[in-house]
């Protein structure tokens, strides 16, 4: 019974100190030992099928804890009831605690070996890398650190994956000491003294454009009318126009809405686009909002649209990664759309997010797509300038965490890609974002409001932005090479008879 308390206590207090270190509780100077427990229990457990029971009980309450959320959203916009959106967010949190169910049964054996340390710290970074392409991305162990002036100098370097490295490897180190091991398996420790090598995040150009941006304050539960439709179209027309041609200020180099608070189709509202076109030519700036489109199989599209001064439509993105249960259904849960006829079906874009706006260019990523910094990524690498995040966080309700959680990953992309980042949102946090993480010209939340943002534009790039994920990727290699290494037998000569 002691190895079950044990276990148990260790998955429950790492569960709770990887949701204590993520907004909105923030504590970040936990991370370092956020998985300490959950090692040392596993360094006392021989048996994998334990070590992964153990660990899937900490993935479960991590998961339950950080996107309770999820409840609340199916409940009020997915059309699901009270028990039933309970029960899909307990299945939710079941099937993501298998990544850290297979990082536990993988390295318990490792945690005997002289070279645990960077080891564990690259298995949990590689299984960190696998969560969007098994479904779902959010925040990783490295996000904690956005604020963390030392560590967060590796973001641009090798991405939100150097800081997970670090805080799983201070982790390691701590279990080890736990665990009276000798004090030169701490050496691999040593190399973290480079960070105070590195450049200090820090702003080389002032900002010296600015984009004209609008916030709805749309209720995300909202039953639109055509008249209603319009009315709100003017009304954001006329506040935007306002602001860019207000006198005693600068002409602005942007106009930009939030991801489509309403259903906003360009291609088939004639209202929309003529207003659009006059809205451009009287600003004398391009616009970007969003709205829906159509596959040639009539299948909807989040989408971004880009018209240009001319009033032309010069650009569209397609949203590629869709939020679960709100966007699509995942594999295995299609009994929700036989549920509710609410879940949605949108079918998902295929090419980065990059528009030209003459000498310059603007990478667009959509709302949740800030969770992948490798799609973020992609359009720094494209060339673009400045980065603009789409989003309505109104179907978070007033809820803080979910809102703080989404603003910290666009906060971290920034930094990886050493750009401004606009953050048009339909009820807040509509803000600008330095190369350094931090939030500028912020207007209130939930309220309408239009207003300017301050940015910069940057070509330079980062390590991160030319070379991608090669940290992450090599880290699962590093990683699962070192679990096989682990599960060797070690070789030790027999003693002669009579010693």
């Amino acid at each position: 019974m002691r190895g079950w308390h044990l276990a148990a206590g260790g998955a429950v207090l790492t569960a709770a100190l990887l949701a204590a270190v993520q907004p909105p509780f923030q504590a970040a100077f936990l991370a370092p030992a956020a998985l300490t427990p959950l090692l040392y229990a596993l360094a006392h457990e021989a048996r994998w099928p334990r070590r992964f029971l153990t660990g899937w009980l900490a993935g479960f309450l991590y998961w339950l804890i950080v996107c309770h959320w999820i409840k609340d959203v199916l409940a009020a916009y997915g059309g699901l009831t009270g028990p039933l959106a309970v029960f899909t967010l307990l299945a939710f949190a079941a099937a993501k605690g298998l990544h850290l169910a297979v990082f536990s049964a993988l390295a318990g054996p490792v945690l005997k070996r002289p070279w645990a340390i960077p080891v564990v710290a690259a298995l949990w970074v590689g299984i960190e890398r696998t969560h969007g392409p098994l479904g779902f991305a959010w925040l990783t162990l490295g996000n904690s650190g956005v604020e963390m002036g030392l560590p967060v100098r590796l973001a641009p370097w090798i991405g939100v994956y150097g800081l997970s490295f670090i805080f799983a490897a201070l982790g390691t180190s701590l279990t080890l000491v736990l665990l009276r091991r000798p004090r030169r398996q701490l050496a691999w420790l040593l190399p973290l003294a480079g960070l105070w090598f590195l450049p200090p995040l820090q702003l080389k150009v002032a900002p010296g454009q600015q984009a004209v941006v609008a916030q709805p304050n749309v209720a995300g539960n909202a039953v639109w009318s055509l008249e209603e439709k319009d009315r709100m179209l003017r009304q954001l027309m006329y506040s935007t126009l306002a602001e860019a041609v207000e006198v005693e200020k600068r002409r602005p180099d942007l106009l930009l809405w939030p991801e489509a608070p309403a259903p906003l189709y360009y291609y088939q509202d004639e209202t929309l686009r003529r207003g659009a076109a006059e809205l451009t030519r009287l600003a004398g700036a391009p616009f970007i909002f969003g709205g829906v489109a159509y596959t040639p199989r009539r299948e909807p599209l989040n989408s971004a649209f880009l018209v240009d001064r001319r009033g032309q439509l010069a650009g569209r993105y397609d949203k590629r990664f869709l939020v679960p249960f709100g966007e699509f259904i995942p594999p295995g849960f299609g009994w929700i759309e036989k549920i509710s006829s609410e879940a949605g079906n949108y079918a998902a874009g295929t090419r980065a997010g990059v528009f030209a706006l003459g000498d310059h260019r603007v990478g667009l990523f959509i709302c949740y797509e800030s969770a992948f910094p490798h799609l973020v990524r992609e359009a720094a690498a494209g060339g673009a300038e400045v980065l603009v995040n789409l989003t309505n966080d109104g179907y978070f309700g007033r809820s803080r965490a979910p809102r703080e959680q989404h603003l910290q990953l666009a906060r971290m992309r920034a930094i990886e890609n050493g750009r401004w980042l606009l953050r048009p949102a339909n009820d807040g946090t509509t803000a600008a974002v330095d190369p350094a993480g931090r939030l500028w010209d912020r207007l209130p939340e939930f309220a309408r409001q239009t207003g300017r943002l301050r940015f910069a534009w940057l070509r330079e790039q980062t390590a991160y932005t030319r070379w991608g994920d090669w940290f992450a990727w090599g880290c699962l290699l590093v990683g699962l090479a070192g679990v096989g290494a682990a599960w060797m037998p070690v070789y030790q000569p027999a003693r002669p008879r009579g010693e």
